[in-house]
Parts: structure tokens; C-alpha cells; sequence
């Protein structure tokens, strides 16, 4: 097993297996603090359930737009000093909540956590565009996702020996952790090589007319917001489907546990063989196309889950076929996903792309636990066919839409270039 899993989340040497080794160290860290948090900040701090949500909806909110600048800034200054710089901000921060008691310190530390995280994914793509050959990008980002997903499962079960013990010095220990897991994570991004930054583009390139030019790629804001439905998956598997089992199904609850197993297991064992045929952009929105339907099917399997006449096993078996259904799906989109946003990017502006992309992330996460609970407890059946509606949607869409992107970026570099030929400058 251990020679299986070692291809998977050890890229080959060089910057890739730099880039894997950081994501493990902090996803560690991710997974005891995600799974400890909640709590922490209710029982340790002495927050509401109502103030924990409003300061991290408002935290992520603001992520969101500051992420994009923070990968504009990565362009600019060299995106391994800002991946470098906002690593350390996230350690910073988190140490910060081991002193916070009340809700207006919490919300200011939470804000810049989140900024800081927002503005680390943009510089950390930048970073990878940087280092790896566009036609290794792909199978990189899902070695690193493979990765990721083993450390979230390290840090969880540090997590819930902390949940275990139910003490704040247990709570308080794995906020230290997550903090050590970030430093760590900034002093091996630091080894890695620095690729030069990109400066200011030729006479007609976007940034030479204002430097933020993903604010006016609106076929690129398009492609962004389908990737933002499909990404309503997150809170699903983490929020909607516990809630839906324990409210209406007859499946017992430790059923949870193994569909939370099933995924991060899936993810990891199988993203980077899923991700071997994503070679370009039609690969790539096949397998954006592919992963809506298959996440369509997964929304009509639990919503049989849930009209299983009251028998436990038939629960389970439907809830476990629509979690296969569902990783797979998952693993086919973030595949197509990510091939999709660089290549649609320009280069030399990959951080602020990045960014503007990677926001789908926390508005999914501010957004998307209303809007599941809603149609899933409240809707029932009816609610997981609109749920599925959407994924396929957006995944059917995703074609048509990157096609214009694609024929706008091709207008684009070809006005670029005949500015620089009537101005007699040249390009390398």
C-alpha cells in the first residue's frame, strides 16, 4: 500500500515535490484546526453559534476580494516572497486566536487569517505557474491535492484527540500546531527557486492599462462564476449531507464518518490518475462536463437515500454509492478546473488570475451552507433534483463559455501584437 501511495503524493524531484512537501505541512495543521475551531472559539473564547458565522462569513467576504489583489501583487513583487510573507501572516494570525476572548478581537484576527489564506492560494498557483511547464500543471496541482487531502486526515485525527479530551489546554494545543504548520510551510516555500516577477506587459497588454485586467475579462468572470456553483460541493459533503443523514435518513450515525473517509480517501488514491487525460483546454471541459453529470447522479442517489422505507442498510447503500459518485465527480471537475483557469490566464498575470479564480472558494463557503440547508432539509427530494440541476448546469455551460474566453484571450494577444509591431517593439 505504502509503494502504491508513494507516486501519488511524492511528485517527481524538483519544485513539484518542494510544492507537495509545504501543502502537506499545512494541510495538517488545516485538518486538526478545521475539524477543532468550532468549538474552540464556542466553548474557549465564548462565542455564539450566530457571532462565530457572522465573523467568519464577513472574514471570508473579504478574502475573497483581497485574495485577488494579493495575487496581482505576487505577479508584481515575485510570487514566492508574498507565498512566503502571507504563510507567515497565517501562522501570525492563528497564534493571535490563542489570546482572543471576545468577539471584536476574534473578528479582526479571523479577517486577515482569511485574507491571508485567499491571498496564499493566489500566490501559491502563481508560484506553480511559475516553476512547472504549462503541460505538467495539471498532474502537479493534483499530486498536490492528493497530498493535501493525507494531511488533512493527519491533522483531523490530531483533532480529534483534542476533541476527545474536550479540554481548552487540548484546543489551545492544536491552535499551536496549525500555527507551527504554517511557519513551517513559509520556510519551505522559501527553499524553493523564485521565479522572476512579471513585471509591466508591452504596449497593449492589460496591465499596461491599469494592472488588475481580470476585472475586465468578463468571459473569464463567467468561467469563474460556473466554477463557484460547482464548488457548492464543499459545504455538501461537510455540512449538508451530516445534517440530511441524521435528519432524514434511517442510516445510522457513523455513517458520516464513512462518507467523509470515502472522499478524502478517494481524493487521495485516485486525483492524479483522474487527472492524467486533462492535457488542454477540450480535455479539460470534458472533464468539467463529465463531473456535472456525474455530480447530478450523485444529488439523485441521496435524495433515495432518504425514501429508503425506513431500512438502515438500504440508507447506507444509497448514501455510499452517491458519495462514490459524488468524489468522482469532484476529482473530474477540479481536474478540468484547474487546467481551465491557467490556461485561460495571460501570462505574467497568473497571481491576479489565480486569485479572482480561487475567490469561488470562500464565497462557496459563505454562500453555500444557506443555500444547501435550505434545499436539501427544507426541499427534501425536490431540493437535491435543483442541487444536481445546478451542477449539471454549470458543467454543460462550462463548453460554450470557455470557447469564447479562449477566442477573447485570442483577440486580445493578437491586438497586443499589432500595437507592438506599429510601435517597432518586439516580443520574446
Amino acid at each position: 500500500m505504502f509503494r502504491r501511495l508513494l507516486p501519488v503524493l511524492v511528485p517527481a524531484p524538483g519544485p513539484a515535490r518542494g510544492l507537495a512537501a509545504s501543502q502537506l505541512v499545512n494541510s495538517v495543521g488545516d485538518g486538526a484546526f478545521i475539524v477543532c475551531s468550532a468549538l474552540y472559539f464556542s466553548r474557549v473564547v465564548g462565542l455564539s453559534a450566530g457571532r462565530i458565522g457572522l465573523g467568519l462569513t464577513v472574514a471570508w467576504g473579504l478574502g475573497a476580494v483581497v485574495g485577488v489583489w494579493l495575487g496581482h501583487l505576487a505577479d508584481r513583487r515575485g510570487p514566492r516572497g508574498i507565498a512566503v510573507l502571507l504563510s507567515t501572516a497565517t501562522a501570525v494570525s492563528v497564534a493571535a486566536l490563542l489570546c482572543v476572548r471576545s468577539f471584536v478581537p476574534f473578528l479582526l484576527v479571523v479577517c486577515v487569517y482569511a485574507t491571508a489564506q485567499s491571498g496564499l492560494a493566489a500566490a501559491r498557483q502563481s508560484l506553480l505557474a511559475g516553476l512547472v511547464p504549462r503541460g505538467e500543471r495539471t498532474g502537479v496541482l493534483a499530486h498536490l491535492q492528493a497530498t493535501g487531502n493525507a494531511g488533512i486526515a493527519v491533522g483531523a485525527a490530531i483533532g480529534a484527540v483534542a476533541l476527545h479530551l474536550g479540554t481548552p489546554a487540548a484546543y489551545l494545543s492544536v491552535l499551536g500546531v496549525d500555527a507551527v504548520a504554517f511557519a513551517a510551510c513559509a520556510l519551505l516555500l522559501g527553499r524553493l527557486p523564485s521565479p522572476a516577477p512579471a513585471g509591466t506587459p508591452g504596449p497593449g497588454g492589460e496591465a499596461g492599462r491599469g494592472g488588475m485586467a481580470v476585472l475586465r475579462d468578463r468571459p473569464y468572470a463567467l468561467v469563474t462564476f460556473l466554477n463557484m456553483v460547482m464548488l457548492l460541493r464543499m459545504p455538501l459533503i461537510s455540512l449538508a449531507i451530516p445534517l440530511w443523514i441524521v435528519e432524514h435518513t434511517a442510516a445510522p450515525g457513523w455513517t458520516v464518518s464513512a462518507l467523509l473517509v470515502l472522499n478524502t480517501g478517494g481524493v487521495m488514491l485516485f486525483q492524479v490518475r483522474t487527472a492524467a487525460g486533462v492535457t488542454g483546454l477540450p480535455s479539460a471541459v470534458g472533464a468539467v462536463r463529465s463531473g456535472g453529470v456525474v455530480m447530478f447522479a450523485s444529488c439523485l442517489v441521496f435524495a433515495l437515500s432518504g425514501a429508503a422505507g425506513g431500512a438502515a442498510w438500504a440508507a447506507v447503500a444509497a448514501l455510499l454509492v452517491g458519495a462514490a459518485l459524488q468524489v468522482w465527480g469532484e476529482m473530474r471537475q477540479s481536474a478540468g478546473a484547474w487546467q481551465i483557469s491557467f490556461d485561460l490566464a495571460p501570462a505574467g498575470q497568473q497571481g491576479q488570475y489565480q486569485g479572482f479564480f480561487g475567490a469561488g472558494v470562500p464565497v462557496a463557503r459563505m454562500l453555500g451552507p444557506v443555500l444547501l440547508t435550505t434545499l436539501v432539509l427544507t426541499w427534501g427530494t425536490a431540493g437535491w433534483v435543483v442541487l444536481g440541476g445546478l451542477f449539471l448546469a454549470a458543467g454543460l455551460a462550462m463548453g460554450p463559455v470557455v470557447r469564447h474566453a479562449e477566442r477573447r484571450a485570442g483577440a486580445v494577444t493578437s491586438g497586443a501584437a499589432d500595437v507592438r509591431r506599429a510601435t517597432g517593439c518586439s516580443g520574446t
